[in-house]
């Protein structure tokens, strides 16, 4: 017994020192700009047929990032948004001309997943034994009857997409277009087809191309001071959940409004961050210029109206809730065994009510913030810094204000907890509708979507919204661009090949993986070298660095490695 104490508390303490000094090696690490949540590839060179471990960067996979991947991207995120906000030319895009269409890939299943991995293993497998002499027959002809299974697969598909497709045109929905009496006309003007805005002579005979900044805010649910409210009785908290679920869509239709009154297709970088009441507000950089006056009336003309079916009164709660009958394939009232119409049954019965009304309304409020700006000026670098201080955060994040607001933020939640947040939330059983496709095991206000989270508040959109004719260049692009700028200065060659090596996502757990500490030191030791190697590139240089190498070379922690 005492023997296995002994080896129990000896396997304890080495497990605590392997704790410790995992938590060193991330500290070190994230010091240092290294990624401390790597995802881990064997990469195996088909040319030689070694075998690598390389530490892949979580930021461009993971939605919730480390904080090294995060300040990488907030970098890239600024040389974005500095590139494409002053543009004197149209950005070198297909599409320049004409509306841009790009094909969105359809959703891929487990099955078909499934498959590409195992086609993958086996390529890597037959590679490996093709450098080695060993014979290929089996994985050969293993590879083409998986090949033969994906092709079926993805027929199977597109055959399903062609039937869904040609379900929804049948059951297609229109409504009138004529816009609210409450809400002004707008101008529609002749659209122009550039996206750079016009220039201004000064009686000195300088041309400038200025550009705007927008602030735009929700209206007040009720007095709040310091980001509590006065008097949480009388705050409008449904009101709040509800424009906090749709910001996302009026933002899309200000900024349709905005491009029809300018007369040319508008381009923007703008950034979603919550207000202390726990709001969403958007910044946004405009290329281009308006009259303030048009402005002001655009953002009084946008609205989004929410045609729903009736989510303020429950109809299921407590215990009394629909159970899912599998003989009907749906919810059905637990009294009387009535199947609950669905999504699609309910929206029908919403379009031939001429009394109808939206379940909600969604506007801005009376205040927001415009400037004009010039390119190269400190208040343009500045507000490119304020667009991305707050890109890895959430909109709950910021000062916690004490028990008030942690009490406000509370109530907040619960308001959220049972509104609908998309067509396919469970909530929609709590009045009365089987929600988008719906399956066994639904239960009112434990929706999964990203806008019941806590730290959301209700927006569950994108933090950052940028136009494709914005820069001419994806994220992608510009990390490449960024890092090939460093691998020139280092004098390194790094021309892609994509077909030399076969890659496959392996876990921690593997035997030959090695620990993580160990993994972080060796990505530590490397990104210190590329950085003394830049430091004494930057000390030889006979000229002072333009200001993008300035950039550049002062964020090597965040470049390298990414």
């Amino acid at each position: 017994m005492t023997v296995e104490v002994e080896a129990g508390r000896g396997l304890g303490v080495l497990r605590d020192a392997r704790l410790l000094a995992l938590d060193a090696a991330e500290q070190i690490a994230a010091t240092n700009g290294v990624c401390i949540r790597p995802l881990v590839h064997r990469r195996v060179d088909i040319a030689t047929g070694r075998s690598d471990m390389v530490h892949v960067p979580c930021g461009a996979r993971l939605e919730a990032k480390c904080p090294p991947c995060a300040k990488r991207n907030r970098q890239v995120r600024r040389a974005q948004c500095r590139e494409g906000w002053h543009l004197e030319a149209e950005p070198p895009m297909a599409g320049v001309g004409g509306p841009v269409t790009v094909a969105e890939p359809g959703e891929t299943g487990d099955g078909q997943r499934w498959l590409v991995e195992m086609r993958a293993d086996l390529e890597a497998q037959r590679e490996v034994a093709a450098c080695m002499g060993a014979d290929t027959a089996g994985l050969e002809a293993a590879i083409v009857a998986v090949e033969a299974e994906i092709g079926a697969a993805q027929d199977r598909a597109a055959q399903y997409d062609t039937e869904a497709l040609a379900g929804q045109n049948r059951g297609h929905r229109v409504r009138s277009t004529r816009r609210r009496q409450d809400a002004p006309d707008l101008p529609r003007r002749t659209m122009w087809d550039t996206t750079v805005g016009r220039t201004y002579a000064a009686p000195d005979g300088r041309v400038y191309r200025p550009s705007m900044f927008i602030t735009l805010t929700l209206p007040s649910y009720g007095r709040v001071r310091g980001g509590v409210p006065v008097d949480p009785g009388t705050y409008d908290y449904r009101r709040a959940a509800r424009d906090a679920l749709h910001f996302s869509k009026l933002v899309d239709r200000f900024v349709q409004n905005l491009r029809r009154v300018a007369g040319f297709s508008v381009q923007y970088f703008a950034s979603v961050e919550g207000q202390k009441r726990g709001a969403p507000h958007l910044h946004m950089a405009i290329r281009g210029t308006l009259p303030r006056a048009e402005l002001r009336q655009i953002i009084a003309a946008t609205y989004h109206q929410v045609w729903w079916p009736a989510a303020d009164e429950a109809v299921y709660e407590g215990d009394r809730l629909p159970v899912w009958s599998e003989g009907a394939e749906g919810y059905v009232d637990p009294a009387s065994g009535e199947v609950l119409p669905t999504w699609d049954e309910a929206l029908d019965r919403l379009g031939v009510d001429e009394d109808a009304a939206p379940l909600h309304v969604a506007r801005f409020g009376v205040q927001h913030d415009v400037q004009g700006l010039l390119a190269g000026t400190a208040d343009a670098d500045q507000r490119v810094r304020y667009l991305t201080k707050s890109l890895g955060e959430t909109v709950a994040d910021g000062e916690d204000g004490g028990a008030a607001r942690r009490a406000h933020v509370a109530r907040l939640v619960a308001a959220l907890r049972y509104e609908p947040c998309s067509p396919v939330c469970s909530n929609w059983l709590r009045y009365g509708v089987q929600p988008r496709g719906a399956v066994s095991g639904l239960v009112p206000g434990w929706c999964r979507g990203k806008a019941h989270r806590a730290e959301q508040l209700g927006y569950g959109g994108r933090r950052v919204l940028v136009s494709r004719r914005w820069s001419g260049k994806s994220m992608g692009d510009h990390r490449r661009d960024r890092r090939a700028w460093v691998m020139a200065a280092l004098g390194l060659d790094e021309t892609p090949d994509a077909h030399r090596y076969m890659w496959r996502r392996v876990a921690w757990d593997e035997t030959d993986v090695g620990s993580l500490a160990l993994g972080l030191l060796r990505e530590v030791a490397s990104r210190q070298r590329w950085r003394a190697e830049l430091e004494r590139l930057r000390a030889r240089a006979d000229d002072p660095p333009c200001d993008s190498e300035t950039t550049v070379l002062g964020n090597t922690d965040v470049l390298i490695g990414g």
